[in-house]
């Protein structure tokens, strides 16, 4: 039987090193979980999913968060709370026009809100915990969820 040679075993070990380098920085499509801030109540907004563009976003440049969801009446107007966390400790708290993001009325069906801002350059990086509340304009709660998002100095890969 024929032993691979050294030559072999290192191009190898080379490929299978670059493999894993790329997979590691290559632009991941990762789906953002979302949570319920009461997992039994039957919000009148549906939140189907959210993207966030850089991910991890980077401190000093602007990212967007694109919030896809449902309603099955129209929303006339209302107010979206912004509430951050860093290790469980409130950073950061806003209160924004709904009709800001998205033009009202909102009618019945899917939606898309969508909020850009850029974060100060002194924004530490860590896993931050963002939860957003919807009400109308009667300041009924239409939805509530919480979602986890990261902050980088840096981006790992170019953007494009």
């Amino acid at each position: 039987m024929a032993t691979p040679s050294f030559s072999s075993l290192a191009a190898k070990r080379t490929l299978f090193l670059l493999s894993a380098i790329c997979l590691l920085l290559a632009p991941t499509a990762r789906a953002t979980d979302v949570k319920y801030c009461d997992a039994k109540a039957n919000y009148a907004v549906k939140v189907e999913g959210i993207k966030i563009t850089p991910d991890p976003v980077i401190a000093g440049k602007q990212a967007t968060f694109a919030i896809s969801a449902s309603t099955a009446e129209a929303i006339s107007g209302g107010e979206v709370l912004l509430e951050v966390y860093l290790f469980g400790f409130s950073v950061h708290s806003e209160t924004r026009d709904l009709c800001e993001d998205i033009a009202c009325p909102i009618p019945a069906g899917d939606f898309l809100l969508s909020h850009s801002q850029s974060l100060p350059g002194f924004t530490p990086p860590g896993s931050y915990n963002l939860k957003m509340t919807i009400k109308n304009s009667k300041q009924q709660q239409l939805t509530c969820v919480s979602f986890n998002f990261s902050v980088s100095w840096w981006a790992l890969v170019a953007d494009y």
